[in-house]
């Protein structure tokens, strides 16, 4: 109840400042709510959307549950596009049976080690994981387009001139299945759902999990029990990082079957969301990668159904973002949230009663 009502505290806000853009709000969220179900395509691409959410916020819940905040699962999903691609375009000739899953695990290793290094510099420097992690997206942005560019540009795009930032096509025989002819809806969406259950039976059924969990309840009496924290600092960002590749992966071989700018779609940090959403629990995060795919969908749908400007949809999403990260914040420290509803709302009773 207290993620919904932050949801709809955020879209209210949000309303506000689509009433001073001088549009209808009504007709905004209108469109916003019901165009994703409207329809075969609002549906699919709905569930296209929510795909890389689901794998990215399955990272999250690692990370967070080990007592870690990524906040890198941008840069970690352009390092998963750019591995996969890269392998899928060096070896065209080699058959989909091996090729396929060399790619996917190329892309997670990528995405891994990407994540890993972030771990790695919590656990043995005590650098702070938010800043690393920050800086590591900037850095991932700046490497993948040097490699769009450069090394691994189309080669027709450096033929003709064009230099459009892309790789080739990636070989025909990897692409991801339609699950439903006449739309983008892939077999993506399969793996992200075995993910889900595979990471919650890794998290609660296995004694690393129960271990990563501990660190991240509490790091000090999990070392008095001989836990290594800092290994299972590394390893939860590495899983992490390998999450968000992954994400990049089924996006490269499902949807756009080349690397090419602006793969990530914003996907790491709305990850974020859907797994706090979710309640840190990878079934959890399920509905909420669906929920907050539907919300990007209609995000696009409301800006050209009520011509408002890209810029304000970026705001809503950010209101979103903002309130269920704090909402989470309050769930998790009850006495600060009646502190702060107590000097919010208990002055101005005061003040009313002694009138």
């Amino acid at each position: 109840m207290v993620l919904l009502a932050a949801l709809a505290g955020a879209l209210l806000i949000g309303a506000l400042f689509l009433v001073l853009a001088k549009s209808d709000p009504i007709k905004a969220y209108g469109v916003m709510f019901t165009g994703p179900f409207s329809d075969k395509f609002g549906i699919t691409e709905t569930l296209v959307r929510a795909t890389p959410l689901l794998l990215v916020g399955l990272g999250i819940v690692i990370s967070f549950r080990s007592g870690i905040i990524n906040i890198g699962a941008e840069g970690q999903i352009l390092a998963g596009a750019i591995g996969a691609a890269a392998v899928a375009t060096s070896l065209p000739n080699m058959p989909a049976l091996l090729l396929l899953p060399l790619v996917f695990l190329a892309g997670g290793l990528s995405g891994a080690v990407w994540g890993g290094i972030a771990g790695w510099l919590k656990a043995r420097l005590a650098v702070n994981e938010i800043l690393s992690t920050v800086m590591l997206n900037q850095i991932a942005f700046q490497l993948y387009q040097f490699l769009l560019r450069g090394p691994l540009i189309d080669p027709q795009e450096a033929s003709y001139g064009t230099g459009v930032p892309q790789t080739a096509i990636i070989p025909q025989q990897i692409w991801l299945t339609r699950l439903i002819p006449g739309t983008r809806l892939h077999s993506g969406l399969i793996f992200a759902l075995v993910m889900a259950v595979l990471v919650y039976v890794f998290l609660w059924r296995t004694s690393t999990g129960y271990r990563m969990r501990a660190v991240g309840a509490g790091p000090e009496a999990a070392r008095y029990a001989g836990i290594k924290v800092e290994w299972y600092l590394v390893l939860a960002m590495a899983l992490a990082g390998g999450m968000a590749g992954l994400a990049g992966v089924v996006e490269v071989t499902g949807v756009h079957h080349r690397a090419i700018e602006g793969i990530s779609a914003g996907y790491g940090f709305s990850g974020i969301v859907a797994a706090l959403f979710g309640r840190l629990h990878p079934l959890g995060t399920i509905p909420a990668a669906v929920l907050f795919g539907a919300l990007l969908l209609g995000a696009d749908m409301m800006q050209r159904a009520v011509n408002i400007p890209a810029a304000m949809v970026m705001v809503i999403q950010g209101l979103v973002v903002l309130f269920v990260v704090s909402s989470d914040y309050f769930l998790k420290n009850p006495d600060l949230a009646a502190s702060f509803w107590t000097k919010l709302f208990g002055r101005k009773v005061d003040e009313e009663g002694g009138r």
